[in-house]
């Protein structure tokens, strides 16, 4: 009888020791970019209950971590100097080797259809060059990794998605934006570059924030918030519980971000929005406020939306990168088209993302990342003079005709004007106003931007009323 239960204890030891593991979320597999010179974290689930053993080719170091009692388990593994290829070997009941592994930068890229469309094009609608983007692709120093769409009422611990090299194929189906940008950056830094795209088109910036801190923002203007709906892609919460939860804890650099022409419907909240889903995201990496790079709205054509709904939606971005701790704006003004909510030229906006970067984070001199800023105007009889900011070189409009300035006076009739460069200033004159009291730049939904910084970085549209 004792020899009978002493072999079904063994029996039953050897089953359970059999299908104890050690499991990683996606993010954390073949081909991965992890953070340089820092402390990363790593985390897993396992049903096992021995200690788990961690080590590092770059520094052949061994850490070691127990797993809590309902499974979890995370450590911090101390990243060097970028470079790689290196490997991680995972020890517990089982042996996990994840090969390939690289030190460098990594960020995210998220937002909707603007920021999710790929370098291959949505149907009927191409990306400007985007053979020649394919062709240029294969580079085993950029990595990328596209979160599978998902949505789910409650926060999720994982994402459906792999690490893959760059090349023709896995580049043909990311997101051009965010490719562009990760390439620029890789190509100037010299070092691996990761980036995870998180996107999902036509989804306000609602959904990718916790929907108990949209209720409290929000309150009773909840209810008629426009941007939302029962759709999945559009219901509070439901983007961020599947599709940045998990990716939260995972080391990096910062965020860029394209996003808002579903919150045109609700633009006077916008600016708050953002600035809570920021800081809640930032909040929740605990790795202080990484840099977030946002897209300003391009141009279009709406047709009969309420006039200002985009301008205004425009105006909010910008107030951003005055409100939030390291932050930037890329101005697209001049980068839409007419009757195209997705404008063919992604190029020209993940440059001016990659300036951003390379000038803010990355303190690469002679990258300029901002174009004319509004700064004060002076009237004088029926003479607007307008002064501006970050123009170091002065101003330029390659020689074409500035159309789209508009001054009012008293009766708040917009009337347009004609314009002219004067070293920082811009001399503003309507023949229909004789006594201006506010003045506008491109301040419509569809229009092209024609005033630049030397430097070739496009002025954003603004106002100086509040009507």
């Amino acid at each position: 009888m004792k020899l009978r239960n002493s072999i079904l204890c063994i029996f039953f030891t050897w089953v359970f020791n059999a299908q104890a593991e050690v499991k990683l979320p996606a993010l954390f597999a073949n081909g991965m970019v992890l953070q340089q010179k820092t402390n990363v974290k790593i985390w897993g689930f396992s049903t096992g209950k021995k200690t788990i053993s961690i080590k590092t080719s770059w520094d052949h170091k061994t850490y070691q971590v127990k797993p809590l009692a309902d499974g979890k388990w995370q450590t911090l593994l101390a990243t060097p100097t970028a470079g790689g290829p290196y490997s991680i070997n995972i020890d517990q009941e089982n042996k996990i080797v994840l090969s390939d592994v690289l030190i460098g930068e990594v960020w995210i890229c998220s937002g909707q259809s603007n920021m999710d469309m790929p370098v291959k094009g949505y149907g009927g609608l191409p990306i400007t060059n985007s053979m020649d983007i394919l062709m240029d692709a294969p580079n085993p120093n950029l990595r990328l990794f596209h979160v599978e769409k998902a949505f789910s009422a409650t926060p999720k611990t994982d994402v459906k998605g792999n690490w893959e090299q760059a090349d023709a194929s896995s580049v043909s189906s990311f997101s051009a934006v965010g490719y562009q940008f990760a390439s620029f950056l890789q190509k100037h830094l010299g070092v691996p570059i990761g980036i995870i795209q998180s996107t999902w088109g036509g989804s306000p910036i609602e959904a990718w924030t916790d929907k108990t801190v949209v209720e409290n923002l929000l309150g009773d203007r909840i209810n008629a918030d426009r941007a939302i709906s029962k759709a999945n892609h559009q219901t509070p919460g439901n983007l961020y519980n599947a599709m940045v939860k998990p990716l939260i804890g995972y080391n990096i650099a910062g965020v860029i971000w394209y996003q808002g022409e579903q919150n045109r419907h609700n633009h006077q909240d916008y600016l708050s929005l953002q600035m809570t889903m920021v800081n809640l995201w930032r909040k929740e990496w605990g790795i202080g406020a990484w840099p977030f790079y946002g897209v300003q709205l391009a141009p279009m054509d709406y047709g009969k939306e309420p006039t200002l709904s985009v301008p205004l939606l425009r105006e909010a971005q910008l107030k951003l990168t005055d409100t939030l701790e390291n932050s930037g704006m890329a101005i697209s003004i001049d980068a839409g088209e007419e009757h195209n909510i997705h404008p063919a030229n992604k190029t020209i906006v993940a440059k001016r993302l990659a300036y951003l970067a390379l000038a803010k984070t990355y303190h690469k001199q002679g990258i300029a990342f901002s174009g004319p800023r509004y700064q004060s105007l002076h009237v004088k009889q029926d003479t607007v003079t307008v002064k501006f900011s970050n123009i170091p070189m002065g101003m330029t409009d390659y020689g074409k005709k500035i159309t789209q300035f508009e001054v009012a006076g008293s009766d708040k009739i917009f009337h347009a004007a004609t314009a002219r460069i004067k070293n920082d200033k811009v001399i503003v004159i309507s023949a229909e106003v004789k006594q201006p009291v506010a003045l506008r730049y491109a301040f419509k939904g569809w229009c092209v931007g024609e005033l630049y910084s030397v430097e070739g970085l496009p002025a954003s549209p603004f106002r100086t009323d509040n009507w």
